[in-house]
């Protein structure tokens, strides 16, 4: 179809062979996970917040709901299966384009021709655009006036937030739906089924226990990773004559760093999870064995860069004020640079933080004030706190009686700032280890000179 599309004489009437609904025929040589696309929603595996009665996006398979959307959610989760099934289940057409090699050029063409096919055949078209992230702000704004008339539907799968990875009118004209990783449970069936369904291995192999359970790790939430990995293991098999598929078999056609780094056990979150906690425990050889692991294995560096972010103030905090810096120098330097040179600025991150000496302070002290926040303890802005900058403030006592703190020689002087229900609450405890050790002293004396105690 979309070979047809670019071919097409934008002059002419659009052609006659529409395809059926239900989809395109899958070619016999597809990859399994193709082969094994769910053709109907009874066939889809996970995802039931999204697809229980009611839910938005059965509503808009059915033809209820006829918005566009976006469709949020780690790779190998059913984007592109749900995409088609808007398609066929609706009896529209659909078109497919990936930001990878699309152009502003090509999203308008697929535009002009849904205009004369709904215009010649009253026929809606179906836009599908993988790693629509990847669109920039002039693509992605080529879509605003199609999306805003309906002249497509449009269907944009990511797996970058697209809070931040779409331009705002093309979010606000969609719904934005996200996807989950797969179960263990949803990935074994989808393996099961493509054990036993003539569309997939039609029987021909068995699968021993271990070989099933080491696919089901190895997915990790991953549907299209679960099947490839079986169908290359099918096809060793197959090359020696077998019709069992074991452990070994899988094991050998698989990427060991892929297997070490996944979702289960030895895997994914287990390492992402160690990695933090020998930074915590000021293990700098552990912590950067696990960050060579996530490297190695392909992990996103901006998600491990975003990890040491966090445990900056997390774990670190006032302690080490420059470990924040770093972290963030290195998180720059990663979008930058890229890999394999930002190895060097995550190991540089990983080492500060690990090294450095910790405190939990900042972590403790929002928390309690969240706390107290979320239960009530709010009260009022004391008067002499509150904006005076405009007409008539004076007249209600704002900005009255306020002492500006850089009229003393010492920068401080006794004043109520909190609320009259939190005069006297402590929330930072500073701890007396790195630089924390000098707030630790000084706190309680500008508690004093500020409370009058």
């Amino acid at each position: 179809m979309q070979d047809e599309l670019f071919t097409v004489n934008p002059d002419l009437v659009p052609p006659d062979d529409v395809p059926e609904p239900g989809g395109p025929t899958v070619a016999p040589g597809s990859p399994l996970a193709v082969r094994m696309r769910p053709r109907s929603l009874h066939e889809v595996v996970g995802q039931q917040h999204l697809l229980a009665d009611g839910a938005p996006l059965r509503r808009l398979v059915e033809g209820a709901a006829p918005a566009s959307v976006l469709l949020y959610g780690p790779p190998g989760t059913g984007k592109t299966t749900l995409a088609n099934l808007v398609s066929t289940a609706t009896g529209r057409r659909f078109v497919a384009l990936s930001a990878l090699s699309a152009g502003v050029k090509e999203v308008r063409a697929v535009i002009q021709q849904a205009q004369r096919r709904l215009q010649y055949q009253a026929e809606n078209t179906v836009l599908f655009i993988d790693e629509v992230h990847r669109f920039s702000k002039t693509q992605q704004d080529a879509l605003l006036g199609a999306v805003e008339d309906r002249t497509v539907l449009l269907v944009a799968a990511t797996t970058e937030n697209p809070s931040f990875s779409v331009v705002s009118p093309l979010l606000s004209r969609s719904l934005v739906l996200q996807l989950r990783p797969l179960t263990d449970e949803d990935v074994r069936e989808l393996i099961r089924r493509a054990l036993a369904d003539e569309r997939g291995l039609g029987g021909e192999f068995e699968l021993t226990a271990e070989a099933e359970e080491h696919l089901v790790r190895l997915a990790g939430g991953d549907a299209r990773r679960a099947l490839t990995a079986l169908e290359a293991a099918a096809d060793a098999a197959a090359a020696t004559g077998r019709h069992e598929i074991g452990l070994a078999t899988v094991e050998s056609t698989v990427d060991k760093a892929a297997v070490r780094y996944d979702r289960d056990g030895d895997q994914h979150y287990d390492v992402i999870s160690a990695f933090i906690k020998s930074i915590r425990g000021s293990d700098v050889d552990a912590a950067l064995h696990y960050l060579a692991r996530m490297i190695e294995a392909g992990e996103d560096p901006r998600f491990i860069a975003r990890r040491l972010v966090v445990h900056a103030s997390e774990d670190v905090g006032m302690a080490d004020p420059t470990a924040l810096q770093s972290a963030v120098a290195a998180a720059h330097a990663v979008q930058f640079i890229g890999m394999p040179e930002g190895r060097l600025a995550l190991a540089q991150a990983t080492v500060h933080l690990a090294t450095a000496p910790k405190s939990n302070a900042i972590v403790t002290g929002i928390d309690a004030a969240l706390a107290d926040v979320r239960a009530g303890r709010i009260g009022t802005v004391p008067p002499h706190l509150r904006d005076g900058h405009y007409a008539g403030a004076a007249k209600l006592g704002n900005a009255q009686g306020y002492r500006y703190p850089h009229d003393v020689p010492e920068g401080v002087l006794p004043q109520q700032y909190p609320p009259d229900e939190l005069v006297g609450t402590d929330y930072y405890h500073p701890t007396s280890r790195g630089a924390e050790r000098t707030l630790s002293e000084r706190v309680p004396r500008l508690r004093r000179t500020v409370r009058g105690g």
